[in-house]
This record gives C-alpha cells, structure tokens and sequence, in this order.
C-alpha cells in the first residue's frame, strides 16, 4: 500500500522515479523520508511490462527469438540459451558439441559486458565519473566480438534450437583471445581507480548489509546472495550446457554489504575469462546446428523448468507444450525480481544516499522484471 502523511510526524513522501536516473529504467521507488534518513521505500513496478509470457503463448518457438534478449538488454545470451535449452529438453533434440560450446563462449562474453556496464554505471550514481569511462572502453571491444557474430552490439539474438545462428571465424576467435587477454591486465588498474579508493568504500561499505538468512528467505540469487556468502551459482548447482567441462571458481564474500557485492562481479569477470579461454582451447570441429530440425517444430504434449546462471542471478523458464508448434504455458522467473524485493527490507534507518549505492550494487535491471 502507498502510504500518506504521518500528522504526527514531520515526514516527507518523495518519488523516486519512474525517471529517476539512478533506477535505470522505469523503477518508480515511493519513499517516505525523515529529513535525509529513509524511514519506507515501496518499489512500485510495471510501467514498462510489454506481455512477454503471453507472446510467448502465441508467438511459434522460433518466432519468440527475438523477445527474450530484450528482457534483460545487458546480458541478453542469458535469456536467449535459458530459452532454448527448455525447448530442446522438452523436444529431445540435441546440441552439437562446437554449438554448445559456441554458446558458452559468447555468453560469458556477454557476460562480462553485462558487469563492465553495470561497474561503469554504479560508480557514476555514486558521484564518479571517469570509472565508466574505462569500463565502456573494455566494453566497446566486448560489443565489437559480439556484433561481429551475432549482428548486433547490443540486445543479442544467437541462440537458436538446435544450436546456434552462425559459425564462429577466424576473426572472432583469434578477437576474444585477444580480448581476454586484454581484460587481464585491466583488473591492476580497476583495483586502483575504485577499489582501493577511499571515497568509493566509504559509500559501499558497511552499507545494505545482507545477512545469509535473509537472502534466502528473499530468494535472492546471482552476486546479492554470493556477496552474502553463499557460493549459489547454477551453473556448478544445477549444471547444464557444457560447464561441466571447465574448472572455475565460484566467488563469494561473507559481508554481505555493498563493497562484497561489487569484489563478486570483480571476480567473476575474472572466472568469465577462465571459462572463455578453456572453451577456445577445447572448441571442437562439426557442425553448430542440429540437423534435420521440421521447419515447424511442435513440443510436448509435456512440461519442463529450465535455470539458468544470467547475469543478475537465477533465470528460470517454465513451459508447458501440448504438442503444437508454440507454448501453451510459458512462465519466466527473472532473477532482478527476488533481489528488488530486498529494497524495503534493507531501507529502514538509511540515508537516500546509501539507498542510491544499495540499489545500485543489485544491478536492476527492470525490463526483466517486468516482462
């Protein structure tokens, strides 16, 4: 419920957003203030739903490519392997091998592009400028690999059932060596620009902290709940694709505040670059796409759930085929959702400062949450 004026207390109500730059996107936060301290703060969401689920119900399975890399435009491959995945389960096709790997290979990509966004961002909300500076240089280089195969700089469409749209070039792949062997040498210079900047932890820590408790019971997934120490990644709980076949770390900070949610996306792009750089080491030869996939592929009759590692967190797909060329039922489990459940939780007593820098380490991404 929004509330009113409290007539015994000097109170001040004060929407922060639906345009509120620091919401990115159509987040509209009503907050009730004391002063500068923050006594409620509601998430008011839905200005921008657009009725993905539904179009999915319509919409052919080939024919809802395009919708799910706009539920989350940073990490858009997320969406697009989760979807897939969930139809080739229920339709018992299988993946070549050089596809699946192909799809590992771009995701984590993006990925890192989904993190060097939201650093650049986050550091500009609370006041920095030149940090988005140096991460949009990395990033445009991570765009520049990513438009070369898939088309497009921006909100991906890759994946397709069966594999994938395009088979990776000499110029792609000889690119992301190079690029990770760039981003390897950039991590020295993050650590001195932000990390170790006074200003910068003086903001972020100490700040929303997150118990492990409360986490779960907010299903919270992705950094927020590994920045409460709880090593939850599903791509190592619940494997899936071909990530059983690489070595790599799970990062995971027991503080739980802000500071430990920006040290897990640090490291895990660190753990992207592992991944990456095995799979270009095991690519295999063969084909990318299935063969002899029917022009008009009909599902089920059946149902599946199908989770995902995106770049927030846990992304799941539930669907129901009944046998037709497109979903009967089609439910989509977003993981910014759980973690903007936290705000109200954590905004008691704050300053509208640190509510800032609490929403700004979730790494919203409102689209995605409203669908």
């Amino acid at each position: 419920m929004i509330f009113g004026p409290d007539p015994n207390q000097e109170t001040l109500v004060l929407n922060m957003g639906p345009q509120h730059p620091s919401t990115h996107g159509v987040l509209r936060v009503v907050l009730k203030l004391d002063g500068e301290y923050v006594l409620h703060a509601e998430p008011i969401i839905g200005y921008g739903h657009r009725m993905h689920e539904k179009m999915g119900e319509v919409r052919t399975f080939p024919g809802f490519y395009a919708n799910v890399g706009r539920m989350d435009y940073g990490c858009s491959l997320s969406f697009g392997h989760g979807f897939v995945l969930a139809v080739e389960r229920l339709a018992g096709i299988e993946v070549p091998a050089r596809g699946e790997y192909l799809r590992v290979i771009t995701t984590e990509l993006n990925r890192i592009g989904s993190h060097l966004l939201w650093l650049g961002a986050f550091l500009l909300d609370l006041g920095a400028f030149t940090p988005i500076l140096y991460s949009f240089e990395d990033r445009e280089r991570q765009c520049d690999l990513l438009e070369h195969i898939t088309g497009n700089r921006f909100v991906h469409s890759y994946m397709r059932i069966g594999g994938v749209c395009r088979d990776a070039d000499d110029r792609f792949l000889e690119g992301t060596r190079a690029f990770v062997k760039h981003m390897k040498t950039r991590f020295d210079v993050y650590d001195k620009l932000v990390t170790g900047n006074i200003i910068f932890r003086k903001r972020v820590e100490g700040v929303g902290v997150i118990s492990k408790d409360l986490a779960l019971q907010y299903g919270a997934t992705g950094p927020v709940i590994r920045g409460s120490g709880v090593p939850y990644d599903v791509r190592r709980s619940e494997p899936y694709s071909v990530y059983p076949d690489f070595d790599f770390e799970i990062p995971h900070f027991p503080e739980g505040d802000c500071f430990a949610r920006y040290r897990v996306r640090m490291a895990e792009m660190q753990q992207c670059l592992r991944i990456i750089e095995q799979a270009l080491d095991r690519l295999p030869e063969g084909p990318v796409l299935a063969e002899k996939l029917p022009k008009k592929l009909k599902v089920g009759p059946g149902e599946t759930y199908q989770a995902v590692e995106a770049g927030r967190g846990m992304l799941g797909y539930y669907l129901v085929g009944d046998g037709t060329d497109r979903a009967y039922r089609l439910k989509i489990r977003p993981p910014s959702y759980s973690n903007l459940s936290l705000v109200g939780e954590l905004s008691r007593g704050v300053l509208l400062a640190d509510l800032v820098a609490i929403m700004g380490s979730f790494d919203l991404v409102i689209p995605e949450i409203d669908r």
